[in-house]
């Protein structure tokens, strides 16, 4: 059983908040997760037909064993059970010892945020992050690209294809009818496909629009579809007041390179090595482990990228205080001049000679100009070194 880099915060939270709760997308494990965590708790799992008909007719009794711990998974089949939630930590006083998850933002995030205002600590769970994922030799990324990080394809060694058709399925055909009612499911996965191959791409809705056959208000309620059930991430621009001709829109990637590449048709890591989307896919599998970083740690994560109008692009920027700290993100083994010439443009636009980093597809580490060099799978390294201003180990 892989051990999960959440169980710290997780077990912080239960020292000061009454609720645990947790949302991600499916298989990302949250189940294994929570009994994992708190193997005492009383565990209800309302996907269960006779779980959700006792939370229906008699919620009191989920609770009645609150003081040793419970665990209700699933709890956006039945969101009023949160008004019983809140009565019942109101009046036990009991920090830590009640639990709950849920697989989709929009109701569930929604519902608790009214009813367990101030009594909750909300956590985000994405599939497996490369720390996570025992090393005893390096891999090639694509390996990683191609397989992705849900852990059932790691626990159970489920092939990748089998595994993701079967998702994708399950997920056109449950969360998507359940979040959304779309009347041409076709349109809609024909826009998922089409999403996949501007992974690591500053979004353009209108063009989106042209190849769906639809108009931009509908995109735009499927783009927030896709985020609401963990299948894409919008990173926001960087903006600041030094300069006004920053671009506007954000850029898409998907949570899952597996998924992604999944679905631009790609069958054995190999077929990423003459790829087109070989940078973007890469790209997109070192800003997911980014997001895990912070999550993993109960943190919201502060991440953006930087464009102007002149094409000037840094793939990712991590705020700390004021100060935007630039990584660029290379799929090339070789470092190249190129690597530092805009994080050296956001230095001078800022004034300020800022600690920056470059993930590459090597596994040499090296530091150039306050510019820390990382391999790919020790991306969280570079993070953490760059929020504290710390030395990298070799």
């Amino acid at each position: 059983m892989i051990q999960r880099r959440m169980l710290e915060a997780l077990y912080e939270a239960t020292l000061g908040f009454p609720v645990v709760a947790i949302t991600g997308p499916r298989q990302s494990g949250k189940t294994t997760l929570t009994r994992m965590a708190f193997p005492d708790y009383q565990y209800y799992n309302l996907e269960s037909p006779e779980t959700l008909a006792l939370a229906r007719t008699d919620p009191r009794s989920l609770f009645r064993n609150l003081e040793q711990g419970v665990i209700i998974d699933e709890v956006q089949k039945h969101p009023e059970l949160l008004s019983w939630a809140q009565v019942q930590v109101d009046a036990s006083s009991l920090t830590g010892k009640l639990v709950l998850t849920g697989s989709n933002q929009f109701e569930y995030m929604r519902d608790i945020s009214q009813s367990l205002a101030g009594r909750v600590a909300m956590f985000k769970l994405l599939p497996l992050s490369l720390e996570e994922l025992p090393l005893l030799s390096v891999p090639d990324w694509t390996d990683h690209a191609f397989k992705g990080f849900y852990p059932r394809l790691y626990n159970a060694r489920i092939d990748p294809q089998m595994f993701y058709s079967s998702y994708l399925m399950t997920y056109l055909e449950r969360d998507v009818r359940a979040l959304m009612q779309i009347r041409n499911m076709r349109e809609f996965e024909r826009f998922v496909f089409l999403c996949a191959g501007r992974t690591g791409q500053v979004l353009n809705a209108s063009s989106l629009s042209v190849e769906c056959g639809v108009d931009t208000k509908t995109i735009h309620s499927w783009l927030s579809l896709l985020q609401a059930s963990f299948v894409i991430h919008l990173l926001p621009p960087w903006h600041s007041n030094i300069n006004k001709r920053l671009v506007k829109a954000p850029k898409l990637y998907f949570l899952d390179c597996g998924l992604a590449a999944h679905l631009l048709g790609i069958r054995k890591p190999a077929d990423l090595a003459f790829h087109p989307l070989r940078g973007q896919l890469f790209e997109t599998m070192v800003v997911g482990e980014a997001l895990k970083y912070y999550y993993n740690r109960g943190i919201t994560p502060l991440l953006s990228y930087f464009r102007d109008s002149t094409g000037r692009e840094i793939d990712l920027i991590l705020q700390r205080g004021n100060d935007p700290l630039p990584i660029e993100i290379k799929s090339g083994t070789t470092i190249q001049p190129d690597f530092f010439k805009h994080i050296n443009y956001l230095r001078k636009l800022t004034g300020k000679n800022l600690p920056a980093g470059v993930i590459f597809a090597d596994d040499r580490i090296e530091e150039i100009a306050n510019t820390r060099i990382m391999p790919w799978h020790r991306s969280a390294e570079l993070i953490s070194a760059l929020e504290e201003s710390m030395p990298i180990k070799a």
